[in-house]
């Protein structure tokens, strides 16, 4: 089963958060395919990750970029993995579920990093429908929330 892992904003955006949490699964030799909501949100979320830091970039590539497969992070809008990634990171997302019938399903990746804004009520209850659902499903789950001190751990299934 996919280990799922729930990321609870609290004192950050996701476009703040986010970069970070690439850092490391890149760290890794890990491939991602970031999801977003719309695909206004994808070129704003783009645009950041090339200038979020300026001693720092992240690779990564959009349907206007191509190249998916060269891409260690794609970001997109729709349910897809078109480079290879294991592991997927849903951006204030209200359903996990796929939005075509040639979607990665959500299994073919080893690990999903669900983050959300933990101030806005309907990504909350979103966030909490799909914990649900993966717990049905029998996915290993964590919760970790943001501190002062940074993402501390409050809870696993």
């Amino acid at each position: 089963m996919t280990e799922v892992r729930f990321y609870h904003l609290t004192r950050q955006t996701a476009a703040q958060a986010l970069p970070d949490l690439l850092e490391k699964t890149l760290a890794r030799g890990w491939r991602a395919v970031v999801k977003l909501p719309d695909n206004a949100m994808v070129e704003e979320m783009s645009a950041h990750l090339w200038n979020y830091r300026p001693e720092s970039f992240l690779p990564h590539g959009t349907a206007k970029d191509g190249n998916e497969a060269e891409q260690p992070v794609w970001l997109t809008s729709s349910s897809e993995n078109p480079n290879g990634a294991t592991v997927l990171f849903l951006i204030n997302s209200t359903s996990a579920a796929s939005d075509s019938e040639n979607a990665a399903p959500l299994d073919s990746f080893t690990l999903i990093c669900d983050v959300f804004d933990g101030n806005d009520t309907a990504l909350t209850d979103g966030a909490r429908e799909r914990w649900a659902s993966y717990k049905t499903q029998g996915h290993a789950l964590t919760y970790w929330q943001q501190s002062e001190t940074g993402w501390q751990k409050k809870g696993s299934e």
